[in-house]
């Protein structure tokens, strides 16, 4: 690796479900923390052991210093699943967490110690890529309600009114932006990353809602070109978050492609 790997605290908080043994799979969350994929988490432990983790610096975790970028996290990530045993992981992320698993499949492509850790991705509403034309919302421009219209197919179900938050609440949300700032960047992207998913040698899936504002459909149906062989699902009526608006129809896209040897 191009940089030290920043160390994942062993007490790391992960949500797990399903019966340990089968085929693994690594949740990753984004922005809104873990409770955003909870349900991805309880969908997939039918057929797979899931792993939600809370990324380092979200929900009151501590960060290391040296977590500076999502391509430091994804190193880090693919060092514990290796420390771990682990071989032939589904990796799903949303939003951010799309982000970090095709980084983690394009670094994996370039390392042999990682040859068959790594077996699909399924990445929902994954921001990160720079598509020209289809800009990144200004996450950090915008207001609670700002972001529920942008975010969401019915905005008034994805609102949060600030005013409720208590004192707590209000830190941990101020803490977790600041981690997204010093992870992600302002710009919620990367510029070589659209030019180095022709590296991803694993089966893909690109999931999108269709009413997404953050990062459209034409965004995700550039990233499905820039992988091999990726396939794109767009989710009716969904917004950023198409597993909490439209569970049913993006269960019915994600299973298929998983059950597929």
């Amino acid at each position: 690796m191009p940089f030290p790997l920043p160390d994942l605290p062993e007490d790391l908080p992960v949500v797990q479900a399903g019966t340990p043994g089968s085929r693994t799979a690594l949740v990753l969350h984004g922005g809104g923390g873990p409770r955003t994929v909870a349900p991805v988490v309880e969908h997939l432990s039918a057929t797979l052991h899931a792993f939600g983790p809370t990324h380092p610096g979200w929900d009151g975790t501590p960060r290391p210093d040296s977590l500076t970028s999502v391509a430091r996290l994804a190193a880090a990530y693919l060092a514990r699943l290796l420390q771990h045993g682990e071989r032939d992981v589904v990796l799903v992320g949303s939003s951010i967490g799309g982000w970090i698993a095709l980084e983690m499949a394009v670094q994996a492509t370039a390392d042999e110690r990682y040859a068959g850790l790594i077996g699909a991705v399924v990445d929902i509403d994954g921001v990160g890529a720079v598509v020209a034309g289809e800009p990144v919302a200004d996450f950090f421009a915008l207001d609670a309600r700002g972001l529920a219209e942008a975010a969401w197919h019915d905005p008034e179900r994805g609102y949060v009114d600030p005013a409720g938050f208590t004192e707590k609440q209000r830190a941990i949300q101020q803490a977790n932006a600041r981690t997204m700032v010093a992870v992600a960047g302002t710009g919620m992207s990367d510029p070589t990353l659209l030019g180095r998913l022709g590296a991803v040698n694993v089966p893909t899936l690109v999931v999108w809602g269709e009413s997404d504002r953050i990062v459209t459909p034409a965004y995700g149906r550039a990233v499905a070109r820039a992988v091999p062989g990726a396939r794109f699902a767009e989710i009716p009526a969904a917004g950023h978050l198409p597993h909490l608006e439209a569970p049913a129809a993006t269960w019915a896209a994600i299973d298929p492609f998983l059950a597929r040897p």
